[in-house]
């Protein structure tokens, strides 16, 4: 009875506009009072300390820096030009560069909300002007910058490691090939429904010259190398997450100052936003590190083990409670604050169904994206939609329920064939 009024009181405090940090914290703290009264709280200089005192953690401001200079330096939009010439003659034209930038921006950006900004602030008004569906083209973006979390570096994956304490490295090859995947199935939703109703996109049938290949894959190639130095550091054993998201930070510089963007105002604005970006996710950590405490030490976890292993629930059925939950508690809740509250809870249920905490890692990551796609409070929805003044939130949330309905089904796949996101964490392992 006490989780459930505790529970009970997060939600409230969330729905009525307290943020998310201050509402996880005073949950945790009267959660602990419950428990053991005021002396429940001695424990909070252990705990506080044992949140920040995380080499791990050291990587989220690396990996938000990086993409902040890139941002900043307003080199989406070359990125977006580079990718554009090998896709606009399928079906659905440009509206392919969007699904694939997002892609090759998410291995760079580490965050959706980054990925999506890039993408929209180029793609909007350019496809606009040619006459695409505004609702496609605002849900393609929406969709393709869930990708940034998926797609590594993640620094949603980062946090789940430190709940979770799975090595990142393993995370960041298993999202690798769902995130590719998930890609391409956005690309043949995008072919199908251009197919079917051709008015939805242009048709683009001018030839391509060798010249015009070259120049883009020029534009594409620094990022490129980007990607394979930051994620082939981690996979080959030569850096931690860290040390490359460090490296990652001196790439972008590097390629800033090559296309002569880098300055000290760039450099200046990209630490301020990565100051603020980055405190507000590492509070978020350090206020949920007591709220787990507090589960932690009131037993609700091995009662919900026992609760499950009285009612004989399957693995599938629990996988789909998660999902429901994670559904529910997305149209009001950023997806930090969901993985903090929910994977020390579940922690102990995983365990006992004998969940690979890699594959859960994957699956999680993909119902925040689930999340970050649901009104009224998706972030992503917002992101989209102030890139342009021409798009309503409507328009993006009608135009990505096609793309939501393509998440729920890969969820289902990923839950029917578990190799999807172990294959390439087998081999690293090996």
């Amino acid at each position: 009875m006490e989780g459930i009024l505790i529970f009970g009181l997060l939600v409230g405090l969330i729905i009525g506009g307290m943020w998310v940090q201050f509402a996880v914290a005073s949950a945790g703290l009267a959660y602990l009072w419950a428990i053991k009264g005021f002396a429940g709280w001695k424990a909070l200089g252990i705990v506080s300390w044992g949140s920040a005192n995380s080499f791990t953690l050291a990587a989220i401001p690396l990996f938000i820096l990086m993409a902040e200079i890139l941002l900043g330096s307003g080199l989406s939009s070359r990125l977006y030009n580079g990718v554009s010439p090998f896709v606009r003659r399928l079906p659905g034209g440009l509206l392919h560069t969007n699904i694939a930038g997002s892609g090759i921006f998410a291995a760079i950006s580490g965050g959706s909300a980054p990925t999506a900004a890039a993408m929209s602030t180029v793609a909007l008004p350019e496809l606009s002007s040619r006459g695409y569906n505004v609702r496609l083209v605002s849900g393609s973006l929406a969709a393709g910058g869930t990708l940034g979390i998926l797609i590594p570096p993640s620094i949603t994956m980062i946090i789940y490691s430190t709940f979770t304490e799975t090595s990142i490295a393993q995370l960041f090859s298993a999202g690798l090939l769902p995130g590719i995947l998930l890609a391409v199935f956005y690309m043949g939703l995008i072919m199908i429904r251009c197919i079917m109703n051709p008015s939805l996109a242009p048709a683009d049938k001018s030839k391509l010259t060798f010249k015009e290949l070259y120049t883009a894959a020029l534009d594409v190639l620094p990022f490129l190398m980007l990607i394979f130095i930051v994620l082939g550091s981690i996979y080959g054993g030569i850096a931690t997450p860290t040390e490359a998201g460090a490296v990652g930070v001196l790439g972008a510089m590097l390629i800033a100052g090559i296309y002569k963007r880098l300055n000290l105002a760039l450099l200046q604005n990209a630490l301020s936003r990565t100051i603020k970006m980055s405190g507000n996710i590492l509070f978020i950590v350090f206020t949920s590190m007591i709220f787990a405490y507090a589960t932690a030490l009131s037993g609700a976890g091995e009662t919900l083990v026992n609760y499950l292993q009285d009612a004989d629930i399957s693995r599938i059925a629990f996988l789909i409670i998660v999902m429901v939950i994670f559904a529910i508690l997305g149209c009001f809740m950023e997806g930090l604050g969901m993985i903090a509250i929910i994977v020390p809870v579940i922690f102990p249920a995983l365990m006992a169904l004998d969940i690979n905490l890699i594959w859960f890692g994957v699956f999680v990551v993909i119902l925040v994206e689930l999340g970050q796609l649901t009104p009224p409070l998706g972030v992503i929805l917002f992101v989209v939609a102030s890139s342009s003044d021409k798009v309503k939130v409507e328009d993006v949330v009608l135009g990505t329920l096609p793309f939501f309905i393509v998440i729920v089904g890969f969820l289902f796949l990923l839950m029917a064939f578990p190799e999807i996101a172990l294959y390439l964490p087998s081999l690293t392992t090996g």
